[in-house]
């Protein structure tokens, strides 16, 4: 297929574009590098430097045709939402209307959005089933939520002069190979690695019993493969892509450091009070994706950070010694 791929040099867009490749399709990347770089593009893709904010900017991708458009070009995160949140309601919701627009203009008949567990916001019904009303209470969250409504109402318009298949995949927190490590608005688990690779403390906002679904990035690609290649059975379906585990942010930073083989209270550990918008109790309820074109989580969170380890190539803080020696396999198991 002729896949456009938005967000395509960020984390999750490169691991998904070099899939693609490597399962034949055509694809091309739109990104403007606010995140990320054309450099970790795979050399099979085309990349096209772009901003999704721009209508005149992506509408040339478009009018060459395409069989699919999987849609992760976003601002990511909660902190610069609060900052900026007109800047964040551009990228997350304008930017989403503006691609589904292209593809109304250019009978794109499949798209896929990339929404968040932010979506839910502070539920109490933990693990969260699609089903569950959302209720974001954070200005990401919102602006996350309104693209994911704005995509299904227009797949859902009787207008429409073809059919148009859209899905949207609710991800939690995803990690792994390639996430970057000296950005701030980075997910927690790429802030405690960068943090400790530097020698610098870790903060945790609030008591640290707050709990995250980590999910690694092999699992996620596989989750959009799926949808993609399934898509009579996705079409108009929002579907959460996590572990199905819970981790608290204490416990993470327990395991962090245990790959490092630091023991977590011989470690400036400093805690913050906690952010706006933050969820308490995250957890997804992944059933769904199994029904619907069974897929499972294949990697546990302990697996997933030693190979984010690996390929960091980390050092156990102290020595220089390679934190991806027998010492991290043997300690990471024990964190508590």
């Amino acid at each position: 297929m002729r896949i456009i791929v938005t967000g395509g040099a960020g984390f999750i867009g490169t691991h998904l574009t070099r899939r693609l490749v490597g399962d034949g399709h055509e694809v091309t990347v739109i990104d403007n590098e606010s995140n990320s770089s054309r450099t970790n593009v795979h050399e099979g893709a085309r990349f096209v430097f772009a901003d999704v904010t721009k209508p005149a900017e992506i509408e040339p991708v478009f009018v060459e045709g395409a069989d699919a458009v999987c849609h992760l070009a976003g601002q990511v995160s909660i902190v610069r939402a609060f900052d900026n949140p007109v800047a964040d309601l551009r990228t997350n919701t304008e930017g989403t209307i503006n691609v589904v627009r292209a593809c109304i203009a250019n009978r794109v008949p499949r798209l896929i959005y990339a929404s968040s567990m932010t979506a839910y916001g502070d539920t109490t019904v933990v693990p969260t089933p699609e089903s569950e009303p959302c209720c974001p209470d954070s200005y990401y969250g919102i602006t996350k939520f309104a693209a994911e409504r704005y995509v299904h109402a227009t797949a859902e318009r009787p207008d429409l002069e073809f059919p148009l298949s859209v899905t949207s995949l609710r991800m939690f927190s995803v990690f792994g190979p390639g996430q970057a490590w000296d950005n701030p608005y980075q997910g927690v688990l790429g802030i405690f690695l960068g943090r400790i690779q530097r020698g610098e403390p870790i903060t945790i906002f609030g008591d640290g019993q707050q709990t995250r679904d980590f999910v690694f990035i092999d699992d996620i690609v596989d989750g959009w493969l799926g949808a993609l290649k399934n898509a009579s059975a996705t079409a108009g379906q929002i579907i959460n892509l996590g572990s199905g585990r819970p981790h608290s942010i204490n416990e993470l930073a327990a395991k962090v450091l245990a790959a490092h083989g630091i023991p977590v209270d011989e470690y400036d550990v400093r805690h913050a009070p906690k952010r706006p918008g933050e969820q308490h109790r995250v957890q997804a309820d992944i059933r769904l994706a199994g029904e619907l074109f069974g897929w499972q989580p294949k990697t546990n969170f302990d697996e997933g950070l030693l190979a984010t380890m690996r390929w960091s190539g980390g050092t156990t803080a102290g020595d220089g010694a390679n934190s991806t020696s027998a010492l991290a396999e043997a300690t990471i198991a024990g964190a508590t």
